[in-house]
This record gives structure tokens, sequence and C-alpha cells, in this order.
């Protein structure tokens, strides 16, 4: 965390800044260590100080590697920072409003991505963290016994959020997606109180000390269904086997495009090819085809296309690629599941 802090110092240094502004729970947390549940103002300047909330002192005393002060209004935060002699501020991309207002007006202000660029390379311990977040939720699906289960969608992803919990897990790490039938070409279904019908899509993680996993696996019946996921398995495996340090997280994109689009399915392709993750389930960079950000080496980006047949079904395969000479799948889960 003291390295994060002495890169943003860096950067402020070289844009000429005195302070970086972060609001943002899962930014105040890959500073510090504490992660608030109210609100909080970490300010990245010599001596970084967060300022809490009265709710939250003890567990920010408790789990913060910054120096931490008691909210008490915007007049005495900005006053303090004054009189330290800070005249201008960088603060993050997605600041809210009503928070930058109470600040426009005493500093110099402008949005940097300096934590963003920070958090898109992981550590060793922050990979670690997501691997084990993995292999529970891997684990916890196995449990379902799927092919067999005969329960209803709501069913299911009760099912598999406790189970994630039992194994270890803090909390799902988005709201779990079990959806069959038609329904599952719905990138973002949500699961219904009906029994499993066929194909089966279920999109799923969890979180395990603060870090996110995220896997998608299909279950396919008919040969049209195995049609698709045959597809969409090609351009998830090649997808991953052409990712490379250097390589434009675009030019990952157009590979699984390119496939999907050979076999005359590019406009059932809706979304990106795939997302960081870490703290939060999506992060940048992503592979998709406006990023031309490189990909380097600690990045951990999913790899999840699809393909959607409006009002017939959807297929979409994910893993999570952890990056070094290559990308290497987090985790042993069969792509094929029988």
């Amino acid at each position: 965390m003291e390295l994060h802090v002495d890169n943003i110092l860096k950067d402020l240094q070289k844009d000429d800044f005195d302070a970086y502004l972060l609001t943002s729970f899962t930014n105040v947390k890959y500073i510090s260590g504490y992660k608030p549940t109210s609100f909080a103002f970490c300010v990245i300047k010599e001596n970084p100080i967060i300022y809490a909330s009265g709710m939250d002192m003890e567990l920010a005393r408790n789990n913060s590697s910054i120096d931490v002060n008691e909210y008490e209004s915007y007049d005495v935060m900005i006053k303090e920072l004054k009189e330290e002699g800070i005249k201008s501020l960088a603060i993050e991309p997605t600041l809210p409003y009503s928070t930058f207002i109470r600040f426009k007006d005493d500093f110099k202000i402008d949005a940097k991505t300096y934590i963003d660029k920070q958090r898109m390379i992981k550590t060793p311990d922050e990979i670690q963290k997501i691997t084990e977040a993995s292999e529970i939720a891997q684990k916890s699906f196995l449990q379902l016994d799927i092919l067999n289960n005969k329960n209803t969608e709501k069913e299911v992803a009760f099912d598999l959020v406790r189970y994630m919990i039992e194994n270890g897990a803090d909390k799902e790490s988005f709201d779990t997606i079990i959806t069959s039938g038609a329904n599952s070409s719905l990138p973002h279904a949500i699961p219904e109180a009906k029994k499993l019908s066929q194909p089966i899509l279920i999109d799923w993680g969890c979180i395990f000390e603060g870090y996110c996993s995220d896997n998608t696996r299909t279950m396919v019946y008919t040969e049209r269904q195995h049609e698709i996921w045959d597809i969409v398995a090609e351009a998830h495996d090649k997808a991953i086997k052409a990712i490379k340090p250097g390589m434009k997280c675009c030019d990952v994109d157009k590979v699984a495009r390119d496939i999907i689009s050979d076999y005359g399915y590019e406009d059932k392709f809706i979304h990106s090819t795939g997302h960081s993750l870490g703290l939060d389930i999506h992060e940048t960079p992503g592979f998709s085809s406006r990023d031309e950000t490189a990909v380097e080496k600690g990045m951990v980006i999913t790899v999840e296309p699809g393909i959607y047949l409006e009002g017939e079904f959807g297929v979409r395969l994910e893993d999570t690629v952890a990056i070094s000479k290559r990308g290497n799948v987090i985790g042993d889960l069969p792509l094929d599941i029988v």
C-alpha cells in the first residue's frame, strides 16, 4: 500500500498537483486497507490522511495504514487542507458531482486516473486472492450437480450463493445469473421462479478477502445449441491463446469477434470480450474494440465471448485470465460441463 501511495505522489509531482482526493470505497480500501461503510475522504499528499465518519472511526483506526481523522464538516476539512498549502487537487473521475461542487471554488481541480492505472496491475497477493475466490466459486458450482438439478432458477441461485459462503467466500461478487431456455439470450437475465429448462446459462462469482471472481458456463443439449457452443468455445480458447504482453486489448477482442463473425454471428455478439476485475467486478482495462491499452504482466482480465439468438437461446463462456508471459486461466473448471 505504501508503494501505491509513493507511485501516486510521483504522478502528482509530474503533473504539478498538490494532492489527490478519493472517495470510492474500493479506492480507499486499495490505498489504505480500510473499506468505508458510510463515507470517507482519502487525501493523498506528502502526509496522507483519511477523513472518516464517526460511525467508521473504530473500523478505520483498526485497518487503515494511513492516519485517520474524524470528519467534522466540509468547511473544516477544506480549511485544514488549505492551511497545509494545498492549492491544486486531482480527483478520481468517478467523484460524485455533489462532492466536486464542495471543493471547486477552493482548489484548482482536474480528474486524473492515477489510481486506475495502479489498480490495473495486480500484485502476487492480489492475484492469489482472486485465485482463491475463483476456486471457491468453481467448487461451489460443482456442488450444484447442475445437469441433474431439478430446482427452479431462483432456488439454484440461492444454493450457489449459500455454497460459496459456506466454502469461505465473503459474499457473491455480483447478482448471480441463473437462466435457462429462451431467457438465456438475455446477457443479464434475472433468475425466475421456474424450473430449469434448456440450455442453462450460469454467470457467477464470489468475493474472498475483498477480491472478486467471475465465471460463466453454458450447458447445451440440442444439436443447434451444440453448434453455437462450439463457435463460442473456439472464440474463447483462441482469444486466451492470443493474449501476450504488449498486445492491445482491442486486438484480443478482435480475435474473438473475428471468429464469431466468420461463422455469420457478428451481430449476435453484443458485448465486449472481457473486463478486468479485482476489488471491483468491473475494472479497467477491458478486452473491447475501443480499448487500446497495452496488455501488461500482472493484469487480470476475463474472456467471455457469447452469441445471443433473440427468442431462442444464448451461449456465453467465461474464464478469468492472469497475464504473465501469456494468458493463464485461473482455476481448473472444465469449459464443457458433462
